[in-house]
């Protein structure tokens, strides 16, 4: 594989996970998880497999950002990321809303405009394009303040009506910005420390300079995500600091393990950026020297996250409309599975059913001169 391969092949392997949740979304909705999740009522296959999709956003948005550094130092040399990363922000806020929002609801308009990471992403890459310019240093210090600093917020609060209501609630609080009427608008995914966290990953940038060597690019990979989950032993272990829902001993080990993972997604915590990012840093780690088919796969998705992602969603509404269609809705107004295993074997199947269209664009989007394309 090239030198940064291993970038899209753990872009691929989150998207991959991805699609286990978002199949359980569409065909296992009853069964809702709340945030943080309800250990003592909450099956542990479910919880795992949540727990999985935890690691989807974070590690997107971190690789967001180091990608933003890659383009902004080719080999030709530098160049100023700031036009691009406006323009794809803007993007993709405009695809949550008029695309994404339609493939979730089946609807148009939708009932709700939920917006979440494609959202969240979007506004990032917005803010980076502005802080880029700032001394790596600075950006460094700027991300762990942002990352480590935004629980302290938590006990901030603004109601509906208060003047500092609609800022907060899209920087911090998830709520509603427009809660009644005809089309209500929800944020899903509060931005700030999704801020921090494309930030950090800009400053890891130039671990991938072509001066740097593999090998200390995987030390410093490692060590970092070591550091990460070590800090979340600490801070969470001895319930410090980072996470709003302290752990506690549960009946078994197993429940113990659960609740000590039973983190917040949304604002992600402390706890959860050091266990997603630790462990994804180690993945990145781990991926950097290895070669074989299925981390080209891996890759062939990564390199089309944006293609995959639509996709997926209009492939998953089409089958939740055909079931219901052939079958019969059998929960309200939709059909669902019975148990947790379908959710499972459903994803096992689509996902190598996407990677034909999926190589297919990658294919075109590597020959093709039209500009738009490489927004996907």
């Amino acid at each position: 594989m090239k030198r940064v391969a291993s970038i899209d092949v753990m872009r691929g392997l989150v998207m991959m996970i991805m699609m286990v949740d978002h199949v359980r979304e569409t065909f296992f909705l009853r069964w809702q998880v709340s945030d943080p999740m309800n250990v003592a009522d909450t099956d542990p296959g479910l919880f795992f497999s949540r727990i999985a999709a935890h690691f989807c956003a974070p590690v997107f948005v971190l690789l967001t950002g180091l990608s933003a550094w890659l383009y902004a130092h080719p080999a030709s040399g530098p160049r100023s990321p700031a036009g691009f990363l406006f323009k794809r922000g803007l993007f993709l806020i405009v695809l949550e809303i008029c695309v994404v929002s339609v493939a979730w609801s089946g609807r148009i308009p939708p009932p709700t405009i939920y917006l979440q990471v494609i959202w969240a992403i979007g506004l990032s890459m917005i803010a980076l394009a502005v802080l880029h310019r700032l001394p790596r240093g600075v950006l460094i210090a700027l991300g762990l303040i942002i990352v480590f600093g935004h629980n302290m917020l938590t006990p901030i609060t603004f109601q509906p009506g208060d003047a500092g209501y609609i800022p907060w609630t899209v920087l911090h609080d998830r709520g509603f910005l427009v809660a009644e009427g005809a089309l209500k608008i929800k944020v899903s995914y509060p931005l700030l420390p999704w801020i921090g966290v494309i930030v950090l990953g800009y400053a890891a940038g130039p671990w991938y300079a072509s001066a740097i060597a593999p090998e200390r690019r995987r030390r410093l990979l490692a060590g970092a995500g070591v550091l990460a989950l070590a800090l979340l032993a600490v801070l969470r272990g001895l319930n410090l600091y980072g996470e709003t829902l302290p752990w506690q001993p549960g009946g078994d080990a197993l429940h113990t393990a659960m609740s000590f993972l039973n983190v917040t997604k949304y604002p992600p915590s402390l706890a959860f950026l050091l266990l997603t990012l630790g462990v994804g840093m180690l993945v990145l780690a781990w991926l950097e020297p290895r070669d074989n088919a299925f981390l080209r796969i891996c890759a062939t998705f990564g390199g089309a996250p944006m293609f995959y992602y639509l996709l997926h969603l209009f492939v998953l509404l089409a089958l939740q409309t055909l079931a219901v269609a052939a079958l019969g809705a059998n929960h309200g107004q939709r059909y669902e599975f019975d148990s947790l295993w379908q959710v499972w074997a459903t994803s096992a199947v689509l996902i190598p059913l996407l990677y034909w269209p999926c190589r297919a664009f990658g294919n075109f989007k590597r020959r093709t001169g039209m500009a738009w394309v490489r927004y996907l």
